[in-house]
């Protein structure tokens, strides 16, 4: 059944032109290569894992290797679609070798003009000065096209910058295109001495390799210098063999053979077409197999040899059903267009996803922006009903500080009222004059929930002075502060103390029989300020028993206000003051006060 299906193939492939002239060209690749499929393939599989990373540098990679099979056009399609990710990634280094790798692909189609925008676009993104250096060149190279020699500056200069890069590759290319510029010259000799440079650097990229002598074989051959074309081809023929590539194999030999053809060395020329037609049959290479039987039929008819021109045509008839069936290229063919097509939809698909991912991000970013003006709302209520507390909470301090003591400024007014009825009116001056200075102060730092120690204690001193000029026969005090202490440095809360040396004096010094004493300390302990108020009066306890009614009030309230502002602020400024009162234990009499906060360098 199959000798049905291959005889009409057969008479389809012997009927064509028999003057087909292979050897007169440059053998080309028609295949497509394993590299090729196999960056196809892991293109595929980066769209299915929708990595944007590894997606764009497939899409480079599958660029290069059509690239490498002279198909510059769709190389040039999957660089824009690599470029598309960069930029939405932002990603600024891949943008600019993208972009430079698509001059290039154009500037090989000639599309000068699109090559020399992007040259310019590759300058001026490029983050590294040697890259900026390479695409200015071209871009002024591309500006200056026509001029060889301008053209020739350019390229020597990119070749002693990537030379010193150690850039191997974009050496090769360089000499390449200088070669090329030569051709257009119709400069052979100079050509062939740029791809014979290229050639060094090209050694360890084994496609780039081959592609250079390519070139350098038709330019040996149409200077008839068969030898070292010959000696160029067998070059290709070892790397062939080396990469098992039966394909270039395959060309280079019907390729060497019309060189031998060229030399009139028929022997050699005919072993080299038997040979690749041997590795044609052999690996199902059906119209490389019908080439290099053509061209031996060819060459027999010419000699009048009809019986080994039979004969060849016999083995392959003979052998064309294995062939064909053994014969991959077309389903090679196939496969990978069914896999472009493949990426395709996936590239579809992913736009697809991408969006319904943008359309969610979008929703989900309104959502949370929603969220965070709702949270900056929800702030600014709790920071201005804070703010509101923490303004009530200062009027409150300050209302209770600006309370000044009923009996303080009554009892002051009738000792001036009594020293002027006894015609005391040096005293009577002296004690007015001391009240206003501490009612002066006082009111200055009514405002105030901090002032300096040395200012308290000028304050206390001041109204203990009143205090005993009213009564000298029932106390002396005495003042002590820590040498530790700095009197300007350091700050403490205003008019704490003062109530608790009225209550010593008024409730337990100014009843007592004899002449008491009341002592005030002020030290430092571990960054703790520490002051007692140590008095010998009679005690609270049994002062309550000789208070009247109104006077237990005053006290009582005296207190309260003190124990409210030590809470407030310890609230507002987050200190931790403390306050305790203790009735010394019989035989000793009196009433010990101790405050204490930590130190406050700033108010």
């Amino acid at each position: 059944m199959l000798r049905f299906i291959t005889l009409p193939l057969l008479f389809t492939l012997l009927l064509l032109p028999i003057g087909l002239k292979a050897q007169d060209g440059t053998p080309k690749k028609k295949e497509t290569p394993v590299e090729l499929k196999k960056a196809a393939n892991n293109l595929e599989r980066s769209l299915i894992e929708n990595d944007n990373s590894k997606i764009a540098r497939n899409y480079e990679l599958l660029a290069q290797e059509l690239d490498d099979k002279d198909d510059l056009a769709k190389a040039e399609e999957y660089l824009f679609k690599a470029l598309e990710i960069y930029t939405a990634s932002n990603n600024i280094a891949g943008r600019s070798r993208v972009i430079r790798k698509i001059a290039k692909a154009q500037e090989s189609q000639n599309k000068l003009r699109a090559a020399s925008k992007n040259y310019k676009i590759a300058e001026e993104t490029a983050t590294d000065k040697v890259s900026k250096t390479l695409n200015l060149n071209d871009y002024n190279r591309l500006k200056n096209s026509g001029n060889m020699k301008v053209e020739d500056q350019y390229l020597n200069a990119n070749i002693a910058l990537l030379n010193k890069e150690d850039k191997k590759g974009e050496v090769a290319d360089a000499y390449i295109q200088q070669a090329e510029l030569n051709l257009k010259n119709s400069d052979t000799v100079n050509a062939l001495e740029k791809y014979q440079q290229a050639l060094p650097y090209a050694k360890n990229m084994l496609g780039k390799t081959i592609k250079v002598y390519n070139e350098i074989a038709p330019l040996y051959v149409s200077g008839k210098r068969y030898e070292e074309a010959v000696s160029v081809v067998k070059e290709i023929l070892s790397i062939a063999r080396q990469i098992k590539n039966h394909d270039i194999e395959i060309l280079q030999l019907q390729y060497i053979a019309s060189i031998y053809f060229k030399m009139n060395d028929t022997v050699n020329a005919v072993n080299a077409l038997k040979e690749s037609y041997k590795i044609a049959s052999a690996n199902g290479k059906t119209f490389e197999a019908r080439e290099s039987l053509i061209l031996l039929v060819e060459y027999y008819k010419s000699t009048g040899d009809d019986k080994e021109s039979m004969a060849m045509y016999e083995d392959f008839i003979k052998n064309i059903d294995r062939i064909i069936l053994s014969d991959n290229s077309l389903t090679d063919a196939k496969t990978f267009k069914v896999t472009e097509e493949r990426i395709r939809r996936l590239e579809s698909e992913k736009m697809f996803k991408d969006e319904l991912i943008n359309r969610k991000n979008t929703f989900n970013y309104f959502l949370l922006g929603v969220m965070v003006l709702l949270l900056l709302l929800f702030g600014l209520i709790v920071k201005a009903l804070y703010s509101i507390k923490t303004k009530n909470k200062e009027i409150a301090l300050q209302s209770l500080r600006r309370e000044m003591n009923p009996h303080f400024i009554f009892n002051s007014l009738n000792s001036v009222n009594q020293f002027i009825a006894q015609n005391n009116e040096l005293e009577a001056n002296k004690y007015l004059t001391s009240y206003s200075n501490l009612m002066r102060n006082t009111m200055e730092n009514s405002n105030k929930d901090f002032v300096t120690l040395g200012n308290e204690i000028e304050n206390l001193t001041k109204y203990l002075e009143l205090e005993h000029l009213r009564f000298k026969d029932k106390f002396d005090f005495e003042i002590k502060v820590d040498e530790k202490l700095d009197y300007d440095t350091i700050w403490i809360p205003n008019m704490i103390i003062q109530p608790h040396l009225e209550n010593a004096i008024w409730h337990g010094l100014r009843y007592k029989e004899e002449k008491g004493l009341l002592k005030m300390t002020f030290s430092l302990e571990e960054k703790n300020i520490h002051i007692t108020i140590d008095d010998n009066g009679i005690g609270f306890t049994k002062s309550s028993e000789l208070k009247t009614h109104n006077q237990k009030a005053h006290e009582s309230r005296g207190l309260t206000n003190t124990k409210e502002r030590m809470s407030l602020l310890n609230e507002l400024y987050k200190t931790k003051i403390t306050f305790s009162m203790t009735e010394k234990q019989y035989p000793e009499t009196g009433t010990i006060v101790q405050i204490t906060f930590p130190t406050i360098n700033k108010p």
